[in-house]
């Protein structure tokens, strides 16, 4: 499956921005899918997670209560709506499909899209 991230930018601090993660190739609700982020001189880390049916989802803790992950299978689309951003959000933000369900880590994942930079500003 080949997937494309967009929505990235800048925002102000308490801003908002929506990303989206497109999806083709192969059959999008067969995937379990996953958000990571990655600030310079930092590993990728976990942001939240959605399961195929999107009935459940899991969040990184830095980002409960702030970000939403939602999918729509019908347009083979996952997207992270990103609320009350702080300067530390600001990453390389992924998407990752995983053929076996959902996860929190990123080794699990075996499709990726190309990142799309997240910037807060102060």
């Amino acid at each position: 499956v080949q997937l494309q991230a967009s929505g990235g930018g800048l925002v102000q601090v308490g801003g908002s921005l929506r990303l989206s993660c497109a999806a083709s190739g192969r059959p999008f609700s067969r995937y379990g899918m996953g958000w990571f982020r990655q600030a310079p001189g930092v590993e990728r880390e976990f942001v939240a997670a959605i399961t195929r049916s999107g009935g459940s989802t899991y969040y990184a803790d830095s980002v409960k209560g702030r970000f939403i992950i939602f999918r729509d299978n019908a347009k083979n689309t996952v997207y992270l709506q990103m609320n009350s951003l702080k300067p530390e959000d600001t990453a390389v933000y992924y998407c990752a499909a995983d053929r076996s369900g959902v996860s929190g880590s990123a080794s699990e994942y075996d499709y990726w899209g190309q990142g799309t930079l997240v910037t807060v500003s102060s």
